[in-house]
C-alpha cells in the first residue's frame, strides 16, 4: 500500500508544478462557462422550466461541469500509459511490483487531488460570484457532492485507462484518445444538461458511463429526483458500479494484453 501513496504524492507533487498551466485552466473554464450560462439563460428566458429544470439549475450545472473538467479529465489529457505502450516503455511498468491499473491509478489521482482544489473550487467560485447558482445549505449534500467528484474522478480514470491499453492491439490511440474527448463532453452533461435531450436519447445517455463524470455529480448538488433511483444514494450507486467495472475490465484486458507483449516481444 505504501507504494501507491508514494505514487499518489509524485502525481499530487509533479502537476503541482504547472501552476501556470493550472491558472489558464481557470480562466478558460471560467470564461466558457460564462459563455455557455449565458447561451442556456437565452434557451429558459423562453421556457423557464424545462424537464424539472430552471434556468439557476442549468447554470449551476455549467459551472459544476466546468469544476470537473480538470480532476475527471473529460476532454485528456490520455494517460501516459499509452505512449509507453507504442515506445515499448511499457515492459519496464510490467518489472515494477505493482500492477499498472493500480500505479497508474495512484499517479492519476494525485493529479485529480490537485486540480480538484486549485482548479475546480476557483472556476466554481468564480461562477457563484458572477451568477446566482443554486447551492444547498446542507452540509451532508455538499458532503455527497465531494464524494460524486471523487467517484466522477475514478470513472475518468477508468475510461481514460481503457483507451489507453487499446494500444496493446491497435499501438496508436490518438484515434481513439480524440474519439473520448468528443464523445465525453456530449455525452456527460458538459455540452448541455441531459434534460434537454429528447427524452428517448437522454434516457441513453443517462445509462452511459460519462453521464457519470457531471450530470450525475450536478444532479447530485441540485437534490434532482431525476437521478438514478430518485436518491442521491442512487446516484453515488450508479458512479460506483460504474467506476467498478470500469475498472474490472481494464484489469482484465491488462492481463490479456500482457500476454500479448508477451507473444510478440521477445
Amino acid at each position: 500500500m505504501r507504494v501507491y501513496v508514494a505514487v499518489f504524492g509524485h502525481g499530487l507533487r509533479r502537476f503541482s508544478e504547472y501552476r501556470a498551466a493550472t491558472a489558464a485552466g481557470v480562466f478558460t473554464n471560467s470564461v466558457f462557462g460564462a459563455i455557455n450560462a449565458m447561451v442556456l439563460l437565452a434557451v429558459f428566458a423562453a421556457q423557464p422550466r424545462i424537464n424539472g429544470y430552471t434556468a439557476a439549475d442549468a447554470v449551476t450545472q455549467v459551472y459544476v461541469a466546468q469544476a470537473l473538467i480538470g480532476p475527471t479529465a473529460i476532454m485528456g489529457p490520455p494517460l501516459e500509459l499509452s505512449q509507453r505502450i507504442r515506445t515499448g516503455d511499457v515492459a519496464v511498468d510490467l518489472l515494477r511490483p505493482a500492477h499498472p491499473l493500480l500505479w497508474f491509478l495512484a499517479q492519476d489521482l494525485g493529479r485529480a487531488a490537485y486540480s480538484a482544489v486549485f482548479r475546480s473550487v476557483p472556476t466554481f467560485s468564480v461562477g457563484i460570484v458572477l451568477f446566482p447558482l443554486v447551492l444547498p445549505p446542507d452540509p451532508l449534500r455538499w458532503a455527497a457532492a465531494a464524494a460524486a467528484l471523487a467517484l466522477a474522478s475514478l470513472v475518468g480514470f477508468g475510461l481514460r485507462y481503457l483507451y489507453a491499453i487499446a494500444g496493446f492491439w491497435i499501438l496508436d490511440t490518438r484515434g481513439v484518445d480524440s474519439l473520448g474527448a468528443l464523445l465525453g463532453p456530449f455525452c456527460s452533461g458538459m455540452v448541455l444538461p441531459l434534460v434537454l435531450f429528447p427524452e428517448g436519447l437522454a434516457a441513453l445517455l443517462r445509462a452511459l458511463p460519462w453521464s457519470a463524470l457531471v450530470q450525475v455529480p450536478a444532479e447530485i448538488l441540485l437534490g434532482k429526483e431525476t437521478l438514478p433511483g430518485g436518491s442521491t444514494a442512487g446516484g453515488l450507486l450508479f458512479q460506483a458500479a460504474w467506476a467498478a467495472v470500469l475498472l474490472g475490465l481494464g484489469a482484465a484486458l491488462t492481463a490479456r494484453g500482457t500476454r500479448r507483449v508477451a507473444v510478440q516481444g521477445g
